[in-house]
């Protein structure tokens, strides 16, 4: 019953579902025991306001009244020792981060059934860079910088290094670090797997965390890094006949004798895996991309517009070269923007000694 209930929401919501359903088999892991209790039916979670500046954060906020000057040095300096690989999980893990329980750090905490332990955070990546500035801050500067502030602070620095320089932005602070975290809400909160990942459930799934369906275009550019388990997109394998988002023959091809191996992880831009660049805007137009949400990018005029816009594929006079500096700045700009969903104050916070566990 309850698996006819998520058939019968999202049937409401995107009109006909026509696929079995897989929610967890597309993050790579075999589908959860029925018996055990999951959040069905699916809802979506409550909105949080349109992201805004928020009251506390700022600039500069270690270096101001002296707090701890070093602070983001000392994080990049964590980040500049870690791999690509690496590099590419603290972006996603920003991600996960804030999209469940806002900016505050949850995704971090250890033990049964926290965020850390929900299926889709199961592959998550830098946790150990994130732990590893914590100690150099904690030595530095005891019980100052919040976790989620080393969290926000990584992934602007793991952007910097995969964009070779070209992103670089300045991150307000001043978060504290939550106390709750459940992996509940990670299904509720984080834009489903396939197949049910198609441009309406996203789009909708990013409004309820005040980010427009613009911001969602530039920030999945981010699937330029990083890899993927095979089983992350298994409705994609083997493309669909007569559809216009179908997976590019030749790739489909290369990664149906891959994936037939086992479990493996392939590249999410099989042209450049470990740069953070507008390769991927190229590969949904010309149908190279993994997930079924890239693909549905072009579905929509606006989206497909924007997309054609960062891929540099206008005329000339169109910003053919402009389109790729500009999503550079929106990048940018959406990862400031997604900086303030849910930021806890010190009422409803505190500051880790250790970024796993509450004090």
């Amino acid at each position: 019953m309850a698996k006819l209930a998520l058939l019968a929401v999202i049937a409401s919501l995107l009109g006909a579902v026509s696929c079995e359903l897989s929610i967890y088999a597309g993050y790579g892991f075999s589908r959860p025991n029925p018996n055990l209790p999951y959040p069905f039916p699916f809802r979506f979670p409550p909105a949080f306001p349109p992201a805004s500046p928020t009251p506390g954060l700022r600039v500069g906020y270690y270096t101001h009244k002296g707090r701890c000057p070093q602070a983001e040095k000392i994080v990049r300096e964590a980040v500049e020792k870690a791999t690509a690989g690496e590099k590419a999980g603290l972006i996603r893990l920003f991600f996960h981060d804030c999209f469940v329980e806002g900016c505050d750090g949850s995704v971090l905490l250890s033990g049964p059934d926290t965020e850390r332990t929900a299926f889709p955070n199961l592959s998550l990546r830098g946790f150990e860079v994130i732990d590893a500035a914590k100690a150099a801050l904690e030595k530095a500067c005891p019980g100052v910088v919040s976790c989620a502030d080393v969290v926000a602070f990584a992934s602007r620095d793991a952007s910097y290094s995969l964009s070779s320089g070209r992103i670089n932005y300045r991150v307000p602070a001043g978060r504290y670090d939550g106390k709750v975290s459940r992996a509940a809400d990670t299904f509720l909160n984080l834009p489903p797997p396939p197949p049910f990942g198609d441009l309406n459930l996203t789009t909708a799934m990013f409004a309820a965390k005040g980010l427009s369906q613009d911001d969602m275009v530039v920030l999945s550019g981010a699937h330029s890094i990083g890899r993927s388990g095979c089983s992350s997109f298994p409705d994609r394998l083997p493309p669909a006949a007569n559809s216009s988002t179908a997976m590019e023959p030749k790739l489909a091809g290369q990664l149906t004798r891959t994936c037939s191996a086992g479990s493996v992880n392939v590249p999410q831009d099989v042209v450049t895996p470990d740069k953070l660049d507008i390769q991927y805007y190229r590969n949904v137009l010309s149908r190279r991309v993994l997930f079924n949400s890239d693909a549905s990018l072009t579905t929509s005029p606006q989206t497909e517009d924007l997309v054609e816009f960062y891929a540099g594929s206008r005329p000339f006079l169109r910003g053919k070269f402009l389109g790729p500096i500009q999503w550079n700045h929106d990048f940018e700009d959406a990862m400031v923007k997604m900086g303030y969903i849910g930021v806890k104050t010190s009422a409803q916070g505190e500051i880790r000694k250790t970024c796993a566990f509450v004090n």
